[in-house]
Formats: C-alpha cells, structure tokens, sequence
C-alpha cells in the first residue's frame, strides 16, 4: 500500500505531498491544475518512461513510500541490495533536465528496471489506454485467466513447459532433416578414411623406425666395408701395424719410466683406458660388419610400408601421431552421426508423447476457462446492472481455430484438429449486449466511451474478489459518464477500496464523494511562476470543493446543499457496508 509520494520540480509541480487513505483516494481539479502530474509521478517511481520535458528547473525527484509489501516485493528488495525503513520500502527517482533518470530502491541505486519489475506487484494502474488495451484479445484472455485461478493457471503452466519443450524437439528435427544428407556423406567420409587407417595400422614412432632402416638397407655393403676397415685399421689380423698395437707400445714405453714421475703415469692410464676402448670398439666393428647383409626383399617390405604410411599423412595428417589423433576425433564423431537415426526416433516419439500431453492439457484449459467465462460474464453483468447499466450483459467466448498440422483436442463437443500456440488453443473474447434488444458484440465494437470505462471498472471489482491487488490506480474511470451512472461508479470505487487501497483522479463530484480521502490540486501564479500544490480537504473545504465540481460556481448554496447530499449518501453507504461486514452468519437451521 502507498503510505506517501513526495513529488518535486515536476511540471507544474514544485514541492507536494500526496499521502493516499488506506480506502478511496480521489484528486480533483481545476483543468490544467496538475492532476496528470501526480500520475506522471507515480508513473516514474514505477519504472516508467522519463520524460525531460516536464522537469521542472535543473532536475525532478519523486520520493514513494510502501507499507505492508508482498513477500516477493521484499525479497527483491533484498536481493537488489536494498533494506527496508522500519518495515517500509522507500523508492526514488530522479530525472535530470537533460534526460538522465536514476533509480533508488531501499536506499540502493537499482537500474530502472527493477522498479517496473515490482510494479506488477505493488500497483495496477489503470487509464484511458488502458480501456483501449482491454479491446485486446490477449488482454482479455490474460483477464480470465486470472479470474479463473489456479484452474487454468496449473494447466496452462505444464502447458507451455512441454510446449517450449515441443518446440525445441521441433528445431531439433528440423536440424537434423535439413542436414541429413550432408552428415550422411560426413559419414561414409569418415568410414572410408577409418577403414584405411585400420588397414594400414600405424603406430605410434614408426615413421622414423622404418626410415633408419630403410637407409641401412640401401647402403649395407658400403656400411660393412667402412666397418671392415675400420677393424683392421684398429686391430689388424697381418703384420702390419695397428692403433692398438702402436698405442699398447706407446704404454709400454711410458710404464717403463713411471715410477719416476708420476705425471708420467697419469699418461700411461689413460694411454691404458685408451686401448681398452679401442680395444671394444674394434670388437663392436667386428661383430657390427658381420651382423650387415644386403637384404633386397626385406628392404622392398620396407619401402612398401613407408609408401602406406605416406598415403596416410597426405590425408589425415602431416605425421603418423597426427593420424591417429584424427582417426580418434573421426571415431566419436562417427558415433554421432550414426546415431542420429536412433536420435530420430526418439525425438518423433518424443514429439508424438508431448502433441498428445498439450492435447490433453489444452482440453483442460479450454474446458476450465469456458466455465471461468460463464462465471465472469455473470459477475461483471451483476456489476454493470450495479453501474446503471440494467440490462447490459457480458459474455465470453472461447472460440477455436481449426489447423491441418495443429493439435488434437477433445472437446466436450467432440474432437477437434486446432491451431495452437504459447497460450493455449482458445481465442478469448468479452461480448458486450449494452441494452434490451441489441445484438452481442465485441467491447471494441459494441460499447462507448463510458459504457467501456464501466465495464473496464466492473471487471475490476470482478478480479478483485478473486485476485486482489494492493494498489488500484484510475485515471478517469469515469470518462463519459454522468448522473445516476457517476454515483453507482463512485459507489463501486468505494466497494473495490474495502479489498485494495484505489486512487482516482476524477471530475465528477459523484464519485469524489465517495472517497475516504479527497486532495485537491490548486494551482497559484504570483505573475511570475505558476505552481501547484496538493491539499486534502474535510469537512466544509470539501463541501465546497464538490460544489465547485458540481456548478463551477464559488459559493452557490444549491451545489453546495447538492455536495452535501451526496456526501451523506455516501456517508450511508458506507455505514450500511459496514454493517452488513459486522452483522455474524446465521447458522444452517437457526432463527
């Protein structure tokens, strides 16, 4: 509920306090004086459009103080980061001449956003677009959906998780068919590249191991002859002299002189450890020599299974390691690919399970919001008889739309082939029989101005007795009505403010007497500035107030006694509505 708005530097507007009753608030006016102000405020701590043309100097702030908020609310509140006052939400917003708007909610700065989010929570606002919005089917539909309940909210709900989940079954086919052809050639590609890396199973070093041996092989006998006279030159089987040989005499001659210098000895050690390498190495030359054969038939597997290797690398990758990292990467994806036929399948029979479920479910919603659409019709005609309008009646219609590929749905009259879409496959529309003898027509085409206006009111007090909300806000609700249709349109404000708090702005004195709170607008101008400032008004202010509504005369004593009477029949009203709250239920079978 709105406890206070503070607004400042906001068009005609300099500095004023707004503090709405718990019940029916109304502001009234001069034409001109600044009422539209005063929503324009509201509408700006609600998230909405800021508008620098109607700052007034350098910058215009609007201040808003919420009491008992919903449990969403505050939740939100807190996750923004924001804390509340003693119990209240404090919301602000500023906008600066050149066009720059700033949020605050619980004392911490919020993008706009988030106060337009809490305003489905907080306040319902209506206007005269908001008549015009009403004309829309998915407006009125979004109406009955919420005056049913939970009877078509639970429904509706799994509804549109499966279909969502439809849909993207639905893309996924599409995908899958689109590409079919092309993950079909991906495929025997793949195949034909994995069959030939298994025929030829290389592993891993290969390459290199086949190269070295393939250069043995070619230059074997070169290889032995170089190793053959090697042998000799260190070890020689004649008489001609030898490295070993030489270096073993070389040894020799040192030993003999070693035990007088031991430097010389140091020599003649590693003259030793030369000759024992020497030694093995001609030993290894030997064994080397005999070990290499020409081998042409061995050297032809050779070269054989280097060209196979190649034939890979040219395909699949610059080397054998690369090769087979493709040939794994080609195994999953290959796995994949051959599984979208079982993926198929399983996605035509999930698609067949989820048409048949939204089948199912949309009967029940179409079923749930025809007997919400009885219910309703009847409720708002009980409101608009109330509102002077005896022999209007409302009705609903939930029409279908027949589809060659839509959904298979079981109505009560039989089964029928339907379009359908996020909502359902019903097309809501309120009809409207303004009078005796006049045919069913759509609001949009069969009601005026003000015959809308109080329809538009009594579907309000229809949802308010189901699914109420805090704040109710109507600019002119009354707009084409006059006499005894004002005072049942006040009398209904008055009704609706027993469940929500309602605030009105409003020219008619009919239903300004009717409020549990009345401010009113005035404007000044010292012939330099023109401000305007709200004041509520009691007693005798108020009198004269809708004695002004009523004659636009100051001081006619008729109006007045007129204002007055309607304040008493007003008066009378409430008292009566109070009584019938207080008077107890008798009991089933009691006197």
């Amino acid at each position: 509920m709105i406890e206070e708005i503070r607004i400042r530097g906001l068009g005609v507007i300099d500095d004023a306090v707004l503090e709405p009753h718990r019940g029916l608030t109304v502001v009234t006016g001069e034409t001109g004086a600044g009422k539209t102000m005063v929503l324009t405020g509201l509408a700006l701590l609600l998230g909405g459009r800021a508008d620098p043309a109607v700052v007034r100097g350098d910058r215009a702030e609007v201040e808003g103080r919420i009491v008992d908020a919903a449990a969403p609310v505050v939740e939100r509140v807190l996750e923004a980061g924001g804390d509340l006052d003693d119990g209240a939400l404090l919301l602000a917003r500023t906008v600066a001449s050149e066009g720059r708007s700033r949020a605050f909610l619980g004392g911490r700065s919020v993008p706009v956003s988030v106060l337009a989010e809490l305003a489905e929570d907080l306040v319902a606002v209506h206007g005269q677009s908001d008549q015009q919005r009403l004309l829309a089917p998915s407006r009125q539909r979004a109406a009955l959906d919420r005056y049913a309940g939970a009877a078509v909210a639970v429904p509706l709900a799994a509804y549109r998780a499966r279909y969502d989940r439809l849909r993207e079954v639905e893309r996924l086919l599409a995908d899958i068919g689109a590409h079919l052809r092309e993950r079909a050639q991906e495929a025997d590609l793949l195949r034909h590249g994995l069959g030939e890396v298994e025929a030829v199973a290389p592993e891993p070093g290969e390459a290199e191991s086949l190269a070295a041996e393939a250069e043995r092989l070619a230059h074997a006998e070169g290889l032995r002859d170089a190793a053959a006279r090697a042998h000799e030159a260190l070890r020689s089987d004649g008489d001609e002299l030898d490295a070993l040989s030489l270096l073993a005499s070389a040894r020799r001659a040192l030993d003999a002189e070693r035990d007088h210098d031991p430097e010389l000895g140091r020599y003649a050690d590693r003259l030793a450890d030369a000759v024992a390498g020497l030694d093995d190495v001609a030993s290894e030359l030997a064994s080397y020599a005999d070990g290499v054969e020409a081998d042409p038939a061995r050297l032809e597997v050779v070269q054989e299974r280097r060209a196979a290797l190649s034939g890979l690398t040219r395909k699949y990758g610059a080397t054998i390691d690369e090769v087979l990292a493709w040939a794994e990467r080609s195994a999953t994806r290959l796995l994949q690919l051959d599984g979208d036929d079982e993926r198929l399948v399983a996605l035509e029979d999930e698609r067949r399970t989820l048409r048949d479920e939204l089948g199912r479910l949309a009967t029940e919603v179409s079923v749930a919001r025809a007997a919400a659409g009885q219910r309703f019709g009847a409720a708002v005609t009980a409101e608009l008889t109330a509102l002077a309008m005896p022999h209007a009646v409302v009705s609903v219609e939930v029409r279908h739309a027949d589809a060659h590929d839509g959904l298979e749905v079981a109505l009560p009259e039989g089964p029928r082939t339907l379009a359908f879409g996020p909502s359902g496959t019903d097309e809501i529309e309120i009809l409207l029989v303004p009078h005796a003898g006049a045919p069913a027509r759509p609001i949009a085409k069969g009601a005026s101005g003000g015959e809308l206006s109080r329809v538009m009111l009594a579907v309000e007090v229809v949802l308010a007795g189901t699914d109420p909300v805090a704040t109710l806000v109507f600019d002119e609700v009354d707009a084409g009505v006059g006499g005894k249709a004002a005072v049942e349109v006040g009398r209904r404000l008055a009704r609706l403010a027993r469940s929500s708090q309602v605030l009105v702005v409003t020219h008619l004195p009919q239903v300004a007497a009717f409020a549990d709170r009345q401010v009113v607008v005035e404007k000044s101008d010292d012939g330099r500035v023109t401000a305007s400032q709200l004041r509520a008004v009691d007693d005798a202010e108020r009198v004269r107030e809708l004695a002004r509504m009523l004659a636009g005369l100051e001081g006619s004593e008729h109006a007045a006694a007129h204002a007055q009477e309607l304040l008493d029949l007003a008066a009378a009203d409430r008292d009566a509505a109070d009584r019938t709250v207080a008077r107890p239920r008798r009991r089933k079978g009691t006197a």
